[in-house]
């Protein structure tokens, strides 16, 4: 039989037209183009070839030289660091990015502090910075907290096996977490409270935790007009002095002034009573003590994180909070009822969350849950 062989006369136009209509692109469905997922810090770090690229991390500080990285104090707007944990401190894992002049007041950590822990996106070019891999020439930033006015980073990782549970399961694996800290001398609690309760708008201050007064960090001492080291978890309540523990743990120790502290004393927290001199909106009798209203949320947050760390398995007291007043020497503070309402009318504000994260970086760190996670004082305490 002969073989089919096509007719070379019909064939050679059909092929050709074949072509041309390839060539012009008529009749043909391209493939889909494929997508482009945000490259992770990791993956930044190794393609250091002048491209252009799209990179996902956490804000965790600020280079200032090819290995160093400020954690607080920044100096300027002109650079962050990313990474892919928002508790990473190792500058060889971290990506060094340039700020361009349009992202510096949005982006910029000394105007925004508050970004430290956040989770950004930022488009560049991937070329070496400060002599470190980095991300220079930025053209888009995006997520944070577009200019700090929520600025409570939340370090995911830091929390991940407390993740999911709730009631005393959660109150066990927050104390396993918190407990893994640097202990101070008392003395040391000076410099830290300086640090942390810096006034933002006055480096040379501290803000004073009852009164709300702005004041010299100089004026430190005993002096009628001085501030001192206010125990928040009176140190009477479970007797543990000052010896480092719970009497050094700055969570919960805050600057206040002498006077006012004289006059909060050892007392229980509640509402009512009469004004309190150099104290505008506290209030005291004879068996309670309100702070102003500004901060009635953080002192609940800062009970309770005391009840949580310090379980009394390390040879403290085992602290909790109760609903009573006069509770002396007894390791308790009450009254958890009106802590909590103080938690919920009072959230966790810019200058508690930067003073979280000062404790975190550069004196215990560890973190106060109920400042990253405000919810869980109603798991724990429903």
């Amino acid at each position: 039989m002969r073989a089919f062989r096509p007719d070379r006369r019909t064939f050679r136009p059909v092929l050709v037209l074949g072509v041309l209509l390839a060539l012009l692109g008529v009749g043909i469905t391209p493939a889909p183009a494929a997508t482009t997922a945000n490259l992770t810090v990791a993956s930044a770090l190794q393609r250091q070839d002048g491209s252009v690229g799209t990179v996902e991390g956490y804000v965790v500080g600020q280079p200032t030289a090819t290995s160093t990285v400020v954690r607080s104090s920044f100096p300027n707007d002109y650079a962050l660091a990313l990474a892919d944990s928002a508790s990473q401190t190792s500058t060889g894992s971290m990506l060094y990015v340039q700020i361009p002049s349009a992202f510096r007041a949005q982006y910029g950590l000394k105007s925004n502090p508050g970004l430290m822990g956040k989770k950004l996106t930022v488009t560049g070019t991937l070329a070496a910075y400060f002599s470190h891999a980095g991300l220079k020439d930025g053209t888009a930033f995006s997520g944070g907290t577009g200019g700090g006015t929520d600025p409570g980073p939340d370090p995911g990782d830091y929390y991940a096996s407390a993740i999911g549970k709730t009631g005393p399961a959660l109150k066990s694996a927050l104390h396993s977490i918190i407990s893994n800290q640097t202990k101070l001398s008392y003395d040391q609690v000076w410099d830290a409270l300086k640090d942390t309760d810096q006034d933002p708008a006055n480096a040379n201050n501290v803000i004073l935790l009852y009164s709300g007064r702005s004041q010299s960090k100089s004026t430190n001492g005993g002096g009628a007009n001085d501030w001192n080291r206010e125990h928040v978890w009176a140190k009477s309540h479970g007797d543990f002095g000052t010896a480092t523990g719970p009497g050094t743990d700055v969570h919960h120790l805050r600057p206040e002034d002498v006077s006012v502290n004289s006059a909060r004393g050892n007392l229980d927290f509640d509402n009512g009573g009469s004004a309190v001199s150099e104290c505008s909106g506290c209030t005291v009798d004879g068996d309670s003590f309100a702070p102003r209203a500004a901060v009635r949320g953080d002192v609940a947050r800062m009970i309770l994180y005391m009840a949580v760390r310090y379980e009394g398995g390390d040879g403290w007291p085992n602290l909790e909070p109760n609903d009573s007043v006069n509770n002396g020497s007894a390791p308790y503070m009450g009254k958890i009822s009106v802590l909590k309402a103080w938690s919920a009318a009072d959230p966790p504000d810019a200058f508690e969350k930067r003073r979280n994260q000062v404790i975190y970086d550069n004196w215990q760190h560890n973190r106060n849950p109920f400042i990253d996670h405000p919810e869980w004082v109603t798991s724990i305490w429903p």
